[in-house]
């Protein structure tokens, strides 16, 4: 994973905001440290209320993880096709969670039974593919959807397959994340 310091919350949920408002055309500052310029994964994710209201994400470290925090930022709040995008008016209402991806690794498996039972419920955050499709839940997902079946279903859901699709073209890996949330 991209070494961030434990403290790095409020550089990273201030480096998103800052992001979003100058997108919005508000003034912001965006901090800055010296191990944002190392490559780094990240998710952005922007709720109202305790609700989602957008996230977009890298699962790949291609890019230093300030750029990447920038633009998923920039993308959640404008981009995300399940939303309207935010306006200057909606900003104050958002919370912001940044989530650091480790390099996802490979899962092998024998069964669909057999990923399932290799799944650790609110560890892991799993990508899935299956020949064109592909979809991720980052490991705070599990929170809503506490059992593997259930997390899996809702994941083939989301990659436009059927809950209970297992062809042999499945593909999973995992990955966990540290995530931050503004304070």
């Amino acid at each position: 994973m991209t070494f961030v310091p434990a403290d790095a919350g409020p550089v990273l949920t201030g480096l998103a905001r800052g992001a979003i408002s100058r997108a919005l055309g508000l003034p912001a500052d965006l901090p800055d440290a010296e191990w944002l310029s190392a490559d780094g994964a990240s998710f952005v994710t922007l709720t109202r209320n305790g609700q989602l209201r957008g996230c977009i994400g890298s699962l790949v470290a291609s890019r230093p993880l300030r750029d990447d925090v920038i633009d998923n930022a920039q993308l959640a709040a404008l981009n995300d096709p399940r939303f309207l995008p935010l306006s200057a008016r909606d900003l104050p209402a958002i919370a912001i969670e940044v989530s650091v991806l480790s390099p996802s690794e490979p899962m092998e498996f024998t069964s669909h039974e057999d990923a399932l039972a290799q799944l650790r419920p609110g560890i892991d955050g799993v990508i899935m593919s299956a020949g064109r499709r592909r979809a991720t839940f980052l490991p705070q997902v599990w929170d809503e959807l506490a059992s593997p079946e259930l997390f899996m279903a809702h994941l083939m859901r989301k990659a436009g397959l059927s809950p209970t699709y297992w062809g042999d073209d499945v593909r999973l890996s995992r990955y966990t994340v540290t995530a931050f949330h503004e304070t």
